[in-house]
């Protein structure tokens, strides 16, 4: 069962769900992603890291974002901030795009050797597999 803390957090954050028998937190943007947004959910993901007393895996699915707009200097800044992290998890990024798949092909490159394990996946199943959980966790809700 997640914590108040993770349920408050997740609530900031549209399109997130928490997956306690997985201890696995799934994130499916829509729109657009940008500099801000990335900001607003490494911040949510660090204050919940700092909060729960055990580390959760994530999922990141690109599938529905109609525009990435993360500035490639920015993404070096994200990585250099998140290799400071003490637990070992996994983070998973799912993109059927060239660009969403380069950007997540770029920061696992900058996190190779961080506590977090990046991985970027052009097939769900293989994230799925990755993981350790079923591939029905990680599909996006219907609405």
């Amino acid at each position: 069962m997640n914590s108040p803390q993770l349920t408050t957090l997740l609530k900031e954050i549209p399109h997130t769900h928490y997956h306690a028998k997985w201890n696995l937190m799934t994130w499916h943007p829509r729109g657009v992603f940008d500099d801000a947004l990335a900001d607003e959910v490494v911040g949510v993901i660090q204050s919940e890291e700092d909060h729960e007393e055990a580390p959760f895996h994530r999922y990141t699915d690109f599938g529905r974002l109609t525009e990435i707009r993360l500035k490639i200097g920015h993404v070096f800044q994200i990585a250099e901030q998140r290799r400071e992290a003490a637990v070992p998890v996994k983070s998973a990024f799912f993109a059927q795009t060239t660009v969403g798949y380069g950007m997540a092909r770029m920061y696992e490159s900058l996190m190779e050797g961080a506590m977090i394990q990046v991985r970027a996946f052009r097939v769900r199943a293989a994230a799925a597999e990755w993981l350790g959980v079923p591939l029905d966790a990680l599909l996006p809700d219907a609405d």
